[in-house]
């Protein structure tokens, strides 16, 4: 009699560096983006991050947001909180303190970096972005991603957006 294996699907790399990004993102200080992020080079982390405050000041989870009113060309008006830095902006920070160079790295992100973070991912080298969801305001972020080369995977086209926007 012949025995059944139950076979273990094993997840892909990107799947991976995905679910621990979900780990990372679990230390966010900020109710209206527990993001993280996680940087890997030849299958190794170099560097993780998440939204949070600067070191040694207070947290969105200790004293409430601080928000900044956006208004838009089609006279849309957004509320975004500015107390946090983003997970991606975090990660590059922690590398660069650390002294861990990324040129040729890949980053793993829940949504698809802001403009600002796209920027700062271009210039420290990382070559490829997977992230798990689109950003609702990502059209220049795909842009000069595009422009400078950097390979950018989204897993679920679904837009992600922050509540009381």
């Amino acid at each position: 009699m012949e025995e059944t294996l139950n076979t273990h699907i094993r997840p892909s790399w990107d799947e991976y560096f995905i679910g621990i990004m979900h780990q990372v993102a679990t230390r966010a200080t900020c109710d209206r983006g527990r993001s993280g992020c996680v940087i890997v080079k030849g299958r190794n982390i170099l560097a993780t991050g998440y939204v949070g405050s600067p070191v040694g000041t207070k947290h969105c989870d200790e004293i409430g947001h601080e928000f900044n009113s956006v208004t838009h060309e089609d006279g849309t008006v957004t509320q975004h909180c500015i107390r946090t830095i983003h997970a991606e902006q975090n990660a590059i920070c922690r590398a660069a303190k650390l002294g861990v160079a990324l040129d040729g790295a890949t980053m793993y992100s829940r949504m698809t970096p802001c403009y600002v973070c796209a920027k700062m991912i271009i210039n420290v080298g990382i070559v490829r972005v997977v992230c798990e969801k689109d950003y609702h305001a990502s059209e220049e972020s795909k842009r000069v991603f595009k422009e400078a080369n950097v390979e950018l995977v989204i897993l679920d086209e679904t837009i992600e957006k922050y509540e009381k926007m």
